[in-house]
Order: structure tokens, then C-alpha cells, then sequence
């Protein structure tokens, strides 16, 4: 175990990210391809910065990537990538859907690599992992264009099963993934959700303004 963690430690350092878990955002990418050329790219729990970093890459020139954390995050975009516009704001805070709307209205996909602070308590921990994950989708359904994606980590515990059902209901595709470069010992899982069921307002069914 040791040693796959020493590899994609130092393959993020020779490749000059910040941290090891790009290469878990990369493998799902090119795996399912839902980060696309000119994307509107919303990451949550951004810190210390390498999805935020791999999705201005993919996106492009024409893209944009908005990264939110707690903490400060301050890497410089690649040539050739995306403006990354980061925000220190808390997710839970009302005043982040105000924060983020500066930048764009809605987004082509959200990704998530949030993890409440661990307790060492797996119970706790997974439990305090899904309040977090479904506040991520609730931001979803706000900020998530039609036919939108959407990627988070999950600790796995007994209410997964679920939150996939409850991802099923607004995705057309539903997809669980274990990346290699997770530690196998972790309950970490990755949930990609493609093609967003955009709900219409009710008022716009009322008077058949459906775009």
C-alpha cells in the first residue's frame, strides 16, 4: 500500500500538482468523458487545487473553472487552460449561490471531492460524508444546467445504497467508481452522475414557457 501511495505522490510532484487526488478526478475522466472542451466546471472542497487544475485543462481555453474551499487555494492556471476563479466560502452558507453566480448562472458540471474531518469512528465519518454529499447535490439541482454532470466522493456505509437511488432519480446514468489511486483500505468511493434532469418551475409549466 505504501508503495502506491509513494507513486502517485511523487507522480503528482513530478507533474506539479498539488496533491495525489488528481489522478482520481483523471481516471473517472477518462474513463466516462464528462468534462468537455469550453465546459462551465463548478469544483466544491477545491483546496488544495489539482481538480480544479485538471478540469481547466480539459475544459480549455473557452471553459471556466470556479473552485470553492474553506481554505485559500492560489495555483496558477496552466497555459493553455481555463481561468480558474477561486472562493473561500463555506458550502453550507446560503450566501455561496449568491458568490458563485457571479462567475456563471448555472454550470455544465459540479465535482466534489469533499471529506468531513475525520473522526475514527467509520460510522461517524461516513455519516458525516453523506450530510456533506447531499448538500452537494442540493447545489446540484440549483446550479447544474440540463443534461449536466455531476462527480462527488462518498464514504460508503448502509444509507448508500440510498443515495444512489436517490442520484438515479436525477440522472440518466449512474455509474460508482473505486479509482486506483484511492487507498484500498478506504471506504472512498466516487459517485458520477451524467445528463442532469433539469426540473422546469412550476410557474413555466403554468404558462408553457419551456425552453
Amino acid at each position: 500500500m505504501r508503495k502506491i501511495n509513494d507513486y502517485y505522490s511523487k507522480k503528482a510532484k513530478k507533474e506539479k500538482y498539488p496533491a495525489r487526488s488528481i489522478y482520481k478526478l483523471e481516471e473517472v475522466q477518462q474513463r466516462f468523458k464528462f468534462l468537455s472542451r469550453g465546459d462551465s466546471v463548478l469544483d466544491l472542497g477545491c483546496f488544495p487545487g489539482s481538480w480544479s487544475l485538471y478540469a481547466a485543462e480539459v475544459v480549455g481555453p473557452k471553459g471556466i473553472v470556479v473552485g470553492v474551499d474553506l481554505l485559500q487555494a492560489d495555483e496558477v492556471a496552466r497555459p493553455g487552460g481555463a481561468m480558474i476563479h477561486w472562493l473561500c466560502q463555506d458550502i453550507m452558507m446560503p450566501e455561496l449561490l449568491v458568490a458563485v453566480r457571479q462567475f456563471r448562472p448555472a454550470f455544465r458540471v459540479l465535482i466534489s471531492d469533499l471529506a468531513p474531518k475525520t473522526t475514527g469512528s467509520r460510522w461517524a465519518d461516513a455519516q458525516q460524508s453523506l450530510i456533506l454529499v447531499r448538500h452537494t447535490l442540493a447545489l446540484a439541482e440549483e446550479l447544474l444546467l440540463n443534461k449536466g454532470h455531476y462527480l462527488c466522493k462518498v464514504f460508503q456505509s448502509e444509507d448508500f445504497p440510498e443515495f444512489v437511488g436517490e442520484m438515479k432519480k436525477r440522472f440518466a446514468m449512474v455509474k460508482v467508481q473505486k479509482p486506483k489511486s484511492s487507498r484500498i483500505e478506504s471506504r472512498e468511493v466516487f459517485v458520477l452522475g451524467m445528463g442532469y434532469f433539469k426540473s422546469v418551475p412550476e410557474k413555466e409549466l403554468q404558462t408553457g414557457n419551456i425552453i
